[in-house]
């Protein structure tokens, strides 16, 4: 698309300044600076003898008018550009005659793409400016089960728990949850802290619930193991259409790190072959699945009683498998494939 050629008028602009700067001290005495009119540069700030002057700081408008630069001394008096510099200017003629095309930074911002803090001179805009890497168009409607997790299970997620402190209770010493070494061996010094006696990991951490931080859906995980891929492709292919008629994501494969007998997992699986296929959605499309998955998918199960609150690792994640049939009940997946 060709830019549209306007005539510019450019006029280099130039501050007005009060003649007053630090004065320069010799033999202890304020020195004054040349005010001569034959100085080569007359842009530079003098100092006069108000500025010099401790007494003098109420003056009057006679002194203000001497103090300050006069507008004919100043740029804008100076003259623009020329009929025939305005007319020759044309950017889209210079850009097109020159041989070499400049590379393709050279037209695109790219951001950073760590943060390296507040003093650093570049860094990457907010998510929500379209420049960012991590910015997502949308959100292009409000699902009802948002709606419905805002104004009902939010606040009661909120109550259930909710610790009431009064005011001037002390607060519980926290104990702390690694181990020190003792000073039996010069070798603990600066050794990392050990983890507690008779766990096998350390757990997370958790933080007291309250209106900033109430528990919600952040994400889901959709995942799929094909033990037919290793030996035939196609499979791998229809699963992934089908994830991709889900979730509205296409679908990422995951390639086995090592190799496992058949007669162990029933399937043959080796090293560097596609063995799986995972899609995570977040934001707007994560509220549609759910409420696919709630509302559509789950009545239509013959005796589903629901998800287990067992069914996770403890810490906020939860787990839910569907059989083939149930995956073929997809709205999407039913309309558009034969399951």
């Amino acid at each position: 698309m060709a830019l549209q050629q306007l005539p510019l008028r450019l006029r280099p602009v130039n501050i007005i300044l009060h003649r007053s700067i630090v004065p320069s001290y010799r033999h202890g005495h304020p020195r004054q600076a040349s005010t001569d009119a034959q100085s080569p540069s007359p842009s530079y700030p003098a100092v006069t003898k108000s500025t010099l002057d401790p007494s003098s700081t109420l003056s009057t408008s006679s002194s203000m008018e001497d103090d300050v630069i006069p507008i004919s001394e100043s740029s804008f008096s100076s003259p623009g550009p020329s009929e025939s510099q305005i007319a020759s200017y044309d950017p889209v003629a210079r850009s097109r005659a020159r041989k070499v095309e400049l590379p393709p930074s050279r037209y695109r911002f790219r951001p950073p793409r760590y943060d390296r803090g507040p003093l650093h001179p570049h860094r990457p805009p907010p998510p929500a400016d379209p420049a960012s890497r991590l910015f997502a168009a949308g959100p292009f409607s409000l699902p009802r089960m948002h709606q419905t997790y805002i104004s009902t299970l939010q606040p009661d997620l909120m109550t259930l728990h909710y610790t009431h402190i009064p005011p001037g209770t002390p607060k519980k010493v926290v104990p702390e949850r690694l181990r020190s070494w003792d000073d039996a061996s010069p070798y603990y010094e600066n050794r990392p802290l050990r983890k507690p006696r008779g766990t096998a990991r350390l757990p997370l951490l958790k933080k007291a619930v309250t209106y900033q931080n109430v528990p919600q859906v952040t994400g889901i995980t959709v995942a799929a193991i094909i033990r037919e891929a290793p030996e035939n492709s196609a499979y791998l292919h229809v699963a992934g259409m089908v994830l991709q008629a889900m979730t509205g994501i296409k679908a990422t494969v995951h390639i086995a790190k090592k190799s496992l007998a058949a007669s162990r997992v029933n399937f043959n699986q080796r090293v560097g072959k596609p063995i799986a296929l995972s899609v995570k959605i977040e934001g707007e499309g994560m509220w549609h699945f759910l409420s696919t998955l709630v509302e559509v998918v789950g009545p239509g199960i013959k005796d589903w009683k629901g998800m287990r609150g067992s069914s996770g690792d403890g810490n906020g994640n939860l787990g839910l498998g569907l059989p083939n049939e149930v995956v073929g009940s997809w709205p999407e997946v039913e309309v558009n494939y034969d399951s």
